[in-house]
């Protein structure tokens, strides 16, 4: 699980910036018509996330090396009915994060050079941002809702945009829901090189580069390393899904759901490096040089099954469970296994006890550090491709006023949630994660 990943599923999981459909009938006479409006007035999530990790795996520097990390990110949703059933979505978030591990790209250019020491060079930090905008439409019976999106991120080596859209159908008196989705993102890469291998590449001057002639190399003193220099500078992903949801019995409601992505372009990471034991190796203080960087196939397939269980045992307490089994072309089977416990112990408070346990296979071309062979074609050594268990304890609190006592100008706050996260994997990775959001009603 990456770190955008994490962020990502953590903000959803606060439950924001969703419109809800009301289920009132429409009477059939059109001259009489009344209907409850989808949204009734603007609604605006204000959401924030701390996120720290460590760990001694880092993938800049090959499988080794300090994964030190801190984000904090930041997202205003605000929802504007337009009328009584359309509905505009502003999503704007940004992310800001410092990095031990991406300083590493260029680890010489502060004291002495070691892969477990971050780097004060530019890439230790920098600036993610995004924005969506969305637009939803439902029928007058309430038993239809198509949207559309676009959507648009950035940061330094990194542009997206994206477009999708999806259709809801709601039967048999809206017990049973049946949805289909879709998106296209069109990515591009800013290509950026370990620092060492810059030198390597076509016109570049070799050792004779001034990084070599200021610094000893130790071990293998003739440093030749493998750089396959990329064309490619974009990657297109494909998603589709459908999900079917069904109410069961006043106490239970499940939900199955499909998601299939196809992804072409460029899927390695240029700046991660890579080591073969059965090339000398070369150093510079204590840093090993790269022989290479990650080379991966230029296309990946990737399917996922999940399903929902949501069980209400009383007033006070509900039980909703998740299952997912994922697998793709690169040889990674997953399971995901989740369960959340909401416990309301007033009108106003309710709190969020959850567990979530991770585990997959390795992908085809991952291995260690300093043990792929030069003659393979794809290598990796980045641990999220890795074979590795992860397990996530979380403690959430929420407060909802339903009358909107409490105001901001002409808003009225609705609701106030917390939630603290611990992620940790089998393989030294840890992270702590802390959520918020106010979400507020105008007037």
């Amino acid at each position: 699980m990456t770190l955008k990943s994490i962020i990502i599923t953590s903000l959803v999981s606060l439950g924001f910036g969703r419109v809800v459909q009301a289920q009132t009938s429409v009477p059939t006479d059109s001259s009489n018509v009344y209907k409850k409006r989808v949204l009734e007035s603007t609604e605006v999530d204000i959401l924030s996330s701390y996120y720290s990790q460590d760990g001694d795996n880092a993938a800049v520097t090959g499988g080794i090396g300090t994964e030190a990390l801190t984000d904090i990110t930041s997202t205003i949703v605000i929802a504007i009915p337009l009328n009584d059933d359309d509905v505009l979505t502003i999503d704007a978030g940004i992310s800001a994060y410092t990095s031990a591990s991406s300083s590493n790209v260029n680890p010489f250019d502060d004291g002495y050079a070691s892969p477990y020491v971050a780097s004060s060079g530019a890439s230790a930090s920098d600036v993610w941002s995004s924005g969506v905008i969305s637009y939803s439409h439902s029928s007058n019976d309430r038993n239809s809702l198509w949207s559309a999106k676009l959507s648009v991120a950035a940061e330094y080596d990194y542009f997206s945009i994206g477009f999708g859209g999806s259709y809801t159908k709601l039967f048999n008196e809206k017990n049973t829901e049946l949805g289909i989705h879709g998106s296209v993102y069109l990515d591009t890469w800013k290509i950026i090189y370990p620092f060492e291998l810059r030198p390597f590449a076509q016109g570049g001057a070799g050792l004779s580069d001034g990084l070599f002639q200021a610094n000893t190399i130790t071990g293998h003193a003739n440093y030749q390393p493998m750089l396959n220099e990329i064309n490619s500078k974009g990657r297109n992903s494909y998603a589709l899904g459908s999900t079917f949801s069904q109410i069961l019995n006043k106490n239970l409601q499940g939900t199955l759901a499909i998601d299939v992505i196809k992804q072409d372009g460029q899927l390695a990471t240029p700046f991660q490096r890579v080591y073969f034991s059965d090339v000398a190796n070369s150093y510079i203080d204590d840093f090993h040089l790269a022989d290479a960087v990650e080379q991966l196939p230029n296309s990946r397939f990737k399917v996922a099954l999940g399903g929902r269980l949501h069980y209400f045992i009383n007033e006070f307490l509900t039980v909703r469970t998740y299952y997912r089994y994922y697998f793709d072309d690169w040889g990674i089977n997953s399971h995901t296994a989740n369960i959340e416990l909401p416990v309301k112990i007033s009108d106003k408070f309710t709190l969020y006890p959850s567990y979530r346990f991770y585990t997959q296979t390795a992908a085809h071309y991952f291995k260690p550090y300093d043990t792929h062979l030069s003659t393979a074609e794809f290598y990796t050594s980045d641990y999220d491709l890795s074979n590795y268990s992860s397990n996530q304890f979380g403690f959430g609190a929420s407060y909802t006023d339903i009358f909107t006592k409490m105001h901001l100008w002409k808003f009225g706050l609705k609701s106030i949630d917390l939630k603290y996260y611990h992620y940790k994997r089998n393989n030294t990775l840890s992270a702590h994660m802390i959520t918020g959001g106010f979400k507020f009603i105008m007037d």
